[in-house]
């Protein structure tokens, strides 16, 4: 039943109130809600941060993980570093989401792999590489430089946004024919996320259905449809 809906949350500090110092407690606070609710995957996306400072968000949030990990080892969420693997080698994080536009996934796990037979942050595991797309064919492009899941956005109208955007449940339905998972992004809700479960997605990633809301209530609800 738990892995029926993978869960992903992406981070974004600015939505927090207050100055920085609180809004990096706050996000350190959601974060490890998030690991203590079991979701998947966590995404560390700050893209307004210099690489020093990401650098030193990543590794309190990598080493904060990995803690909480150590305390219930039945705990599965891993860091991902948005677009950076470089951030995400030197900080011991789990892996790294890569924009549609990126190196591809393939290549960035060779040089993740020639990184760490160099001496590079000593990660026992493969990385997981995500992949954000927008149509059909950055799925299949994703699946085939072998991607370990796909990021499908936006589904539904963003608050603020031109509906012109949306891709909507046929599209995301097409897909999700892809032998990777393929997540959910962008405008989900709770009152929406089954009908992009019944259209094939293998999960939720969302950046407001979780930092506005208690985790575990989210959870709950999400892995029960």
């Amino acid at each position: 039943m738990a892995d029926r809906c993978l869960l992903y949350y992406i981070t974004d500090r600015t939505q927090f109130p207050g100055d920085e110092p609180s809004r990096r407690r706050a996000l350190f606070a959601k974060i490890a809600e998030a690991a203590r609710a079991d979701v998947h995957y966590i995404q560390l996306r700050e893209k307004d941060l210099t690489t020093r400072a990401l650098e030193q968000l990543a590794r309190e949030a990598a080493q904060m993980i990995r803690e909480l990990r150590t305390e219930n080892q039945e705990l599965r969420t891993r860091l991902l570093i948005n677009s950076r693997a470089d951030v995400a080698l030197s900080t011991g994080a789990d892996g790294v989401h890569l924009r549609s536009d990126d190196i591809s996934a393939c290549d960035t796990r060779n040089v993740w792999t020639q990184a760490l037979a160099h001496g590079a942050q000593p990660v026992t595991r493969s990385p997981l590489i995500a992949v954000s797309c927008h149509c059909k064919a950055d799925v299949v492009r994703a699946e085939s430089e072998a991607a370990d899941f796909a990021v499908f956005a936006p589904v539904f109208e963003k608050s603020g946004r031109s509906s012109s955007q949306a891709r909507g449940l046929d599209v995301l339905k097409e897909a999700c024919e892809a032998k990777i998972p393929v997540l959910a992004l962008g405008g989900v809700t709770l009152d929406n996320a089954a009908s992009c479960l019944r259209a094939g997605a293998a999960g939720i990633a969302a950046i407001r259905l979780f930092q506005e809301n208690r985790i575990e209530d989210i959870v709950r609800v999400l892995r029960a449809f």
